[in-house]
């Protein structure tokens, strides 16, 4: 979801019915506060979580909101489906609904998921660009050895869509436990990649997506804020 910027005049114009000649007054005679401060500026570039006032009338004070939940299984990572209880059903907040999900799970994995209502930050935590590392606890049918982490680490091609899958971290835990690290997150990729091996996945579990991992201390259907450290992208 991309943020929600605009110009200063336009943004006034579009919230009050004021014609943009007529904004253009109200912003010299310093009647427009933004974040606090007189904006006399009309090219002035405001976003989403601007604080915009004008003769003490609040026209915007949208806040950021990051959110970590733990998904069970059995509940889709969506804000409306007819069939089943939906990631949104879970959150008790008044602006859930203004929240989007950050890298969805399946149906049948658990985890961690991220909401947030900003844009830029979700953005940038899911572009391959970023390199961004999400670990995954997956549970196999069928025991593993260290055959799959060279299969893992080079690669793996997929005919239907004609792509290469991004390298990925294979760590074995024990004969039927492995965590895998994927810098990318393709459609059932996980479930995929062992598809090559014969070994369905019986358990598919996120533990963390770049430095945030899910919170030990949280239930199963329970939300919390992430933190200011969690919310920090280097």
């Amino acid at each position: 979801m991309e943020s929600k910027r605009a110009r200063l005049d336009r943004f006034i114009s579009v919230k009050t019915g004021v014609s943009k000649k007529n904004v253009r007054v109200l912003l010299a005679k310093g009647q427009v506060l933004v974040d606090g401060e007189i904006a006399r500026d009309i090219d002035l570039i405001i976003d989403e979580f601007s604080h915009v006032t004008l003769d003490g009338q609040i026209l915007q004070a949208c806040q950021p909101s990051y959110v970590m939940l733990h998904k069970p299984v059995g509940v889709v990572s969506a804000t409306v489906d007819d069939k089943h209880k939906t990631v949104i059903d879970l959150l008790d907040r008044d602006d859930k609904h203004s929240l989007h999900i950050v890298g969805r799970l399946d149906l049948n994995t658990s985890g961690l998921l991220l909401l947030t209502n900003d844009g830029r930050w979700s953005k940038k935590l899911m572009s391959p660009q970023h390199k961004v590392g999400k670990v995954y606890r997956v549970t196999l049918q069928n025991p593993i050895d260290e055959s799959y982490i060279a299969a893992f680490a080079n690669g793996m091609y997929f005919e239907y869509e004609d792509i290469t899958t991004l390298p990925a971290k294979f760590e074995i835990v024990d004969e039927h436990t492995a965590l895998v690290t994927l810098m990318e997150g393709r459609y059932h990729q996980i479930k995929r990649m062992f598809g090559r091996f014969r070994n369905p996945v019986v358990g598919l579990h996120r533990l963390s997506v770049g430095d945030i991992e899910l919170d030990p201390e949280l239930v199963v259907g329970a939300s919390r804020e992430l933190s200011y450290d969690e919310i920090a992208i280097d």
